[in-house]
C-alpha cells in the first residue's frame, strides 16, 4: 500500500492579504468623512440650542427689568447673577431678587470660548448688540454665524 501524505500549507497568501487591506482602506475612506460631518452637525445643533436659550433669557431679562436689555457686552454677570428690577447686582435692600437667568457662561462649541463682546475678534465666542439685545456666535475663525 502506497500512503501519500498530503501536505497542506495553511495561511494566507500575499495577494489575499493585499486584497483585505485594500477593502479595509476603501471602507475607511467611505466611513471617516461621515464621522467628520457628524461632529460638525453636532456643533451646529449645540450652538443653535444655546442661542435659542440665551435669546429667550435675554428677552425674559428685558421683560423683568423695565424693558432694558442686559449689559453683557463684556461679561455674563447680568444673566448669571441675581439682580433687582434696575439691574443692580446684588439686589438693593428691599428690592425683589430677579434671576439668575443662566447657570453659567455658555461655551461656544466652535472655539471653546465663553467670552462675550460687542464685535467679533480673536478669543470672542459670542457677539452681543446691547441696543437691540441681539446675540450671535462666532466660528473657529471668529466669523459671525447666522442662526
Amino acid at each position: 500500500m502506497n500512503i501519500r501524505r498530503i501536505r497542506r500549507n495553511s495561511g494566507f497568501t500575499l495577494v489575499e492579504i493585499l486584497i483585505v487591506v485594500i477593502i479595509l482602506g476603501i471602507l475607511a475612506a467611505i466611513v471617516i468623512p461621515q464621522f467628520t460631518n457628524a461632529s460638525d452637525s453636532a456643533r451646529q445643533s449645540s450652538i443653535q440650542s444655546q442661542l435659542q436659550t440665551i435669546r429667550s433669557q435675554i428677552q425674559l431679562y428685558k421683560v423683568q427689568h423695565l424693558d432694558n436689555f442686559p449689559a453683557i457686552t463684556t461679561n455674563w454677570n447680568a444673566l448669571t447673577s441675581a439682580s433687582d428690577q434696575n439691574g443692580t447686582i446684588p439686589p438693593a435692600t428691599g428690592q425683589t431678587s430677579l434671576g439668575p437667568y443662566l447657570q453659567q457662561a455658555p461655551t461656544n462649541p466652535y472655539n471653546n470660548s465663553t467670552t462675550v463682546a460687542a464685535a467679533a475678534a480673536n478669543g470672542v465666542g459670542w457677539v452681543y448688540t446691547a441696543a437691540t439685545g441681539a446675540i450671535q456666535a462666532t466660528d473657529q475663525n471668529y466669523a459671525l454665524l447666522n442662526y
